[in-house]
């Protein structure tokens, strides 16, 4: 059995992550390099817009719209309204979501509640369970597992968190045996397996890995949205840790810009791709198909959404859909869905990564 204290201390970091992103502009950090992405207008039109479908394919589900509710927090009774809250709306709006990593769940049965709530709101919801890398390495194919059952998950998410370890203060460094645990985790789980970063992106070089070891998708979670970094960087000040927020002034712009990490990722054959990493309005979401991304994953715009109660959740996902719509029209086709790989224009620094980065295929 865990410490007290290390209980006490996990519920006190996750109300310190949602009040800083809550409270902090300054955490949004950067551009997702979508503003470099210009999707072709298409003047001459044949379409009826709101007859436009918007459903997406996600890990052998159809949903109604190519939304993904990212999973955020866990372990306090605050986390708990907010997950009930987002199941609830996904439900309704037939989209899936995830909740928050479910360490302090599995180590601590009477955390458990705060991550079921989004089973109890939605008994039908898509929902995704979700482990930490190193808690993988640590604790094995077991945290897994039980991390599933918890919320009956229809899939499990691993993140990546390296960068925001290394500098939390009670980070974990330890990640040595990580592969080994996730093909063995994907052979054995007997639901789909996400690989998730939190911030930094995925290149195409980890993309071939993470496919050979089995993993069903990868949710980018590009630099250009919540950094993770700058939040860690304010609670190492708050806790006294010069060290640690210097180590995050030196790695404030490190990682993959969003929509770099999406051309990286689709580069490799037999993965869904989620894009996300800033993500904030439809018009974005349909950049990011445009690029080839499967589904967009947002966060901050529902946890700000979700304190405000179930029809704001509802409204941000009407809201969006519309928005994706609306670029669907504009760019000619009559399915969100064929916005892959629609006529668009790459400029500024992504066209330039892409010229050395992306390969013609």
């Amino acid at each position: 059995m865990e410490d007290p204290d290390w209980v006490m201390g996990v519920a006190e970091r996750k109300r310190d992550h949602v009040r800083i992103v809550l409270e902090n502009q300054s955490v949004q950090r950067g551009s997702n390099w979508l503003d470099h992405v210009h999707i072709i207008h298409r003047a001459v039109t044949d379409i009826d817009i709101d007859a436009i479908d918007t459903s997406a394919y996600f890990l052998g589900r159809r949903f109604s719209a190519p939304i993904l509710i990212e999973g955020m927090t866990g372990g306090t009774e605050e986390a708990a309204r907010i997950n009930a809250t987002l199941a609830e709306a996904a439900e309704r709006a037939q989209i899936p979501m995830g909740v928050g990593s479910q360490r302090a769940g599995v180590q601590r049965p009477e955390l458990q509640y705060t991550f079921r709530a989004a089973r109890e709101a939605g008994p039908q919801v898509f929902l995704i369970a979700n482990i930490g890398a190193a808690q993988l390495v640590q604790h094995g194919t077991q945290l897994a597992w039980q991390a599933v059952k918890m919320i009956e998950a229809d899939a499990i998410a691993v993140h990546l968190n390296t960068l925001q370890e290394i500098i939390q203060p009670e980070g974990d460094r330890g990640f040595k045996g990580f592969l080994a645990q996730l093909k063995k985790l994907c052979g054995e789980i007997g639901v789909p397996v996400i690989v998730k970063e939190v911030g930094c992106g995925v290149s195409y070089e980890d993309a071939v890995v993470l496919r050979d070891a089995g993993v069903a998708a990868i949710d980018v979670a590009g630099r250009g949205g919540t950094s993770w970094v700058e939040i860690e960087r304010l609670r190492a000040i708050e806790a006294g840790r010069t060290d640690r927020a210097r180590l995050a002034e030196v790695f404030q712009e490190w990682g993959i810009p969003t929509a770099a990490s999406v051309l990286e990722v689709k580069q490799v054959d037999g993965l869904q791709v989620v894009g996300s990493g800033g993500i904030r309005n439809g018009l974005e979401i349909a950049k990011l198909l445009v690029l080839g991304a499967d589904i967009a994953g947002l966060a901050q715009p529902f946890l700000k959404a979700s304190v405000q109660g179930l029809e704001e959740v509802l409204t941000l996902i009407g809201q969006l859909t519309e928005e994706v719509k609306v670029a669907a029209a504009l760019a000619g086709v009559s399915r969100t869905s064929e916005l892959r790989g629609a006529p668009h224009v790459l400029t500024g620094p992504l066209l330039e990564w892409t010229k050395q980065r992306i390969k013609k295929r």
